[in-house]
């Protein structure tokens, strides 16, 4: 196990370095000056070539591409363009809104799809495993920012039931996280694009549940506990469904990789200062260091969360063993 986890974690490092020589050239392929959000343009040249010498950017890329990487070694990700701040601030900033709208969601997801998967197999062919199947894969399938107009456009708009878009009320301060996160107006902001999120990812742990349960409905234990006489409650949620949960929590690992990146769009509809819309306004700003950063980021815990699932898998189910 060690010598397996040592392996796929020198393959995880090996990809982040390639994954980072890609999207340093890729940004720097993209038309535009970096100095444009930060430099007035009533200013004179000198100012904007003094700024390109802060940053190092009148430096041939392969210069600029080896002190990248030489920085990328010691976990610097450099100064941000637009804000003159260290990435990795800006980003630990940014992380914990998108954390808590990601975790809120697979929340959602997981509550509704476990149980609901598990209903649904154990009433297969029924008419209401038909329309829960089909509305599943039809929020899965629906592009998340179209839905969270629509949620916005209904129950934000029309009965104001939910605020429209940000994460706290506009002028609402607070430093702490406890003042941040913990308050009833934050609760309010949350729920929507926490809903919208949570029925995107919905299809993944109702339709894995839904097919481990199937196996293991027609397993001897189960006959075995209908010849017992056991209430079917019992033999649902006791004794098949916690027998079908291996894949669904393995899946659970891949899905909090996915969530993450998959948060970009729905942090910009809603307006939610997470780190999926900080990529965004970094890319249009051509605010190179806060752009890398954040999408090598993303990159790394979608690569570990990938080792943590193949991990859990090995210690969920002994017969599995990696050499």
């Amino acid at each position: 196990m060690l010598k397996y986890i040592a392996r796929r974690i020198g393959i995880m490092l090996l990809m982040i370095v390639l994954i980072s020589t890609m999207i340093f050239f890729l940004f720097r392929a993209i038309p535009g000056d970096p100095t444009a959000y930060v430099v007035d343009p009533s200013m004179p040249q000198e100012a904007r070539e003094l700024m390109l010498e802060r940053y190092g950017l009148n430096d041939s890329k392969w210069k600029q591409y080896t002190i990248f990487i030489k920085d990328l070694m010691k976990l610097d990700f450099g100064d941000s363009f637009f804000y003159g701040r260290p990435v990795g601030q800006i980003i630990a900033e940014r992380v914990p809104a998108t954390l808590i709208l990601m975790l809120s969601a697979m929340a959602v997801a997981y509550l509704i799809g476990v149980f609901g998967g598990a209903w649904m197999a154990w009433r297969r062919g029924t008419r209401m495993e038909s329309v829960g199947i089909t509305f599943a894969l039809i929020f899965r399938s629906a592009p998340t920012f179209w839905v969270g107009l629509m949620a916005i456009l209904v129950f934000a708009t029309k009965f104001r039931w939910f605020p429209p878009q940000g994460m706290r009320t506009a002028g609402y301060t607070g430093e702490t996280f406890k003042e941040v996160f913990l308050t009833l107006d934050f609760l309010k902001h949350l729920i929507l694009p926490t809903i919208v999120s949570g029925l995107y990812f919905i299809a993944t742990p109702l339709l894995t549940m839904r097919n481990s349960m199937l196996e293991v409905l027609s397993e001897d234990y189960i006959e075995m506990a209908h010849a017992k006489g056991l209430r079917e409650n019992t033999i649902l949620y006791r004794h098949a469904a916690r027998n079908a949960l291996l894949p669904v929590v393995t899946a659970g690992a891949l899905f909090i990789g996915s969530a993450i990146g998959g948060q970009v769009l729905l942090e910009v509809v809603f307006s939610w200062p997470g780190l999926g819309r900080e990529i965004v306004q970094a890319v249009t700003r051509h605010d190179y260091p806060l752009a890398q950063g954040a999408f090598i980021i993303i990159s790394a815990i979608m690569m570990f969360m990938n080792l943590v699932a193949d991990i859990l898998y090995g210690i969920l189910d002994p017969r599995i063993s990696y050499e």
